[in-house]
């Protein structure tokens, strides 16, 4: 298979002189401070001194793959040349992949915006219409790394091993986001901890990561030496992208600092369905030492039916691609649509909420996504790594349908309470199977409620809230005035406790948080004792990391307890 040997040809460079030469840190370039510059597999890269923290290089924007134009649309990403001269300047973030401003209100777009990517200028994040900065040409990562610490060379000429690496995935429903937003920027966290190094991974979205085509060829099968790629498509494009960007920051990352065999592997919300579906998908080969799963697990994809591809023949049909029982020429023609048009068309179809609705994400194809996790689990089909799996107290409070009609007053708690605890219910399940197969699983709540991130009262702890307390980002919005478990103090307080958890997690995956007094789950989520949890952001004042029982938060899913959205 054309693809099959990416992997390959990545690890076989790694462990060559040729590339331990490669990655070696080159003379400086114009002038620019050496430090800032960095040679790597597929080519050498210049990045800035991060303006507010000095302290930190960051590298905005680094292909990981080409970019899938053209006839690659709706390709396998394929693998970047190596190159020995290639210079480039990555300076500038990456444009995000195609996506919508949907014109209907909700919490990200009216109240807490600067957690979506940010827009061309003038461009509101209600303008019912494609996002001006995005492009196709968006697999690109980036990379944050303490300015002081050298690459490959120099931390093998110190004796020392490399720094461990945080690499997140961010959500957004498979529908929207990408590198430059900017609660998810990890410049605060490197900066403190001068202890690890920080990667973004964007993929392609929405039916361009996710098409489920009829003229795609089903995923080839493959053992642990053959990575799910199929010659000519996938449906899970997505997925194949974060496993390509892994890949290469696992082949690559010494020249920042970093250590490639203590990669944390995160993903948010979105972004932790894919994480958790890889740590399946390639269970012999997951390369990373450590899983975060933050509010998402691969058995919360929720994929909608769509067997025969109907979605995207719908949409083919509306861009004059009518090819009635012609799937090939159906998806030949769609690539010939501009990226905008494609866009337009769903995200206006969509936000008129128009019968049947349309969605793209995931599909399970029993290759790369599977429809039996917990069978996968029992069977041993999964990695071994360790996780921590977490959730926030409120979920669903910024998910559920936006109270266009009384914003202050909000939506119906029980109904937000109800839909929280299907999604406990689901973790429950997903952590149960863990625990009984021996796998090492951590859980935590968030349950901070903090009024310059929850902006409405009624929001609590929603959804991500608890992302911009790992990447250090919880102050954007602050009000120095304000005191009690509002404060800038208890809010610092929150944020680096869970990043120094984080972190030793990151640094030993094994021992690291048993240190600090957190135990893996090791009794069955029935079991009338319960297992023990860390709440993070208590609402009791000065309780800002705390070992709770697991029953707190898992009774309302398996005993009808009612549940309490602000413990």
């Amino acid at each position: 298979m054309r693809l099959a040997c990416i992997h390959v040809v990545f690890l076989v460079l790694v462990n060559t002189k040729i590339a331990e030469a490669e990655l070696q840190t080159p003379l400086p370039i114009n002038g620019v401070d050496p430090r800032l510059t960095v040679r790597t597999i597929t080519g050498i890269f210049t990045g800035l001194q991060n303006p507010t923290y000095d302290n930190v290089r960051e590298f905005r924007s680094i292909p990981y793959a080409l970019p899938p134009l053209g006839e690659r649309r709706w390709l396998p990403p394929s693998p970047l040349p190596a190159s020995r001269t290639r210079h480039s300047y990555s300076w500038r973030f990456p444009p995000p992949c195609p996506q919508y401003e949907s014109r209907n209100p909700t919490v990200w777009n009216s109240n807490i915006t600067d957690f979506n990517i940010r827009l061309g200028v003038g461009q509101s994040h209600k303008a019912g219409a494609s996002a001006q900065s995005s492009s196709e040409d968006c697999l690109h990562l980036a990379v944050w790394a303490p300015i002081d610490i050298g690459g490959s060379d120099r931390t093998a000429r110190e004796g020392r091993r490399g720094l461990p690496v945080v690499v997140f995935v961010p959500g957004g429903s498979f529908q929207i986001g990408g590198v430059d937003i900017p609660y998810q920027n990890p410049a605060q966290w490197v900066s403190r901890s001068q202890a690890h190094v920080g990667v973004v991974i964007p993929y392609r979205l929405n039916i361009f990561g996710f098409p489920n085509a009829a003229g795609l060829e089903p995923a080839a099968s493959f053992s642990s030496s053959s990575p799910p790629y199929s010659t000519e498509g996938s449906k899970n494009l997505g997925l194949l992208d974060v496993r390509m960007g892994l890949e290469w920051v696992y082949a690559n990352i010494g020249a920042f600092g970093g250590d490639r065999d203590r990669i944390l592997l995160w993903g948010q919300s979105a972004g932790g369905v894919l994480v958790d579906s890889l740590n399946y998908a390639y269970h012999d080969d997951v390369l990373a030492s450590a899983l975060f799963l933050q509010s998402g697990a691969a058995v919360a994809n929720g994929a909608p039916e769509d067997v025969n591809g109907s979605n995207f023949t719908f949409v083919a049909k509306g861009l004059g691609c009518d090819f009635p029982g012609e799937p090939a020429a159906e998806l030949e023609c769609m690539r010939q649509v501009p990226a905008t048009l494609i866009t337009n068309f769903i995200g206006r179809y969509q936000d008129n909420r128009t019968e049947p609705s349309i969605l793209f994400r995931l599909r399970p194809d029993n290759v790369t996504i599977f429809d039996n996790y917990t069978q996968r689990t029992e069977q041993g089909l999964v990695s071994k790594v360790p996780a921590i799996i977490s959730l926030t107290a409120n979920e669903q409070s910024s998910l559920i349908k936006y109270p266009r009609d009384n914003v202050s007053a909000g939506p119906n708690q029980t109904e937000v309470d109800r839909l929280t605890v299907e999604f406990v219910c689901l973790v429950s399940n997903a952590t149960d199977a863990r625990v009984t197969a021996g796998l090492d699983t951590y859980r935590y709540q968030f349950a901070g409620n903090y009024s310059n991130l929850a902006v409405l009262p009624w929001m609590g702890a929603f959804h991500g809230i608890d992302v911009a307390f790992a990447m250090g980002t919880y102050g954007r919005r602050f009000d120095q005035e304000k005191t009690g478990p509002d404060s800038m103090e208890e809010q610092m307080r929150v944020s680096e406790a869970l990043q120094d958890h984080l972190l030793a997690f990151a640094d030993d995956p094994q021992g690291g948080l048993r240190r600090l007094g957190w135990w893996p789950q090791t009794r069955r989520v029935w079991d009338e004792e319960g297992a023990m949890m860390l709440r993070f952001g208590s609402q009791d004042l000065g309780r800002v990391v705390a070992n709770v029982s697991t029953r707190e938060m898992d009774d309302a899913c398996l005993r009808g307890t009612p549940y309490n959205h602000k413990p």
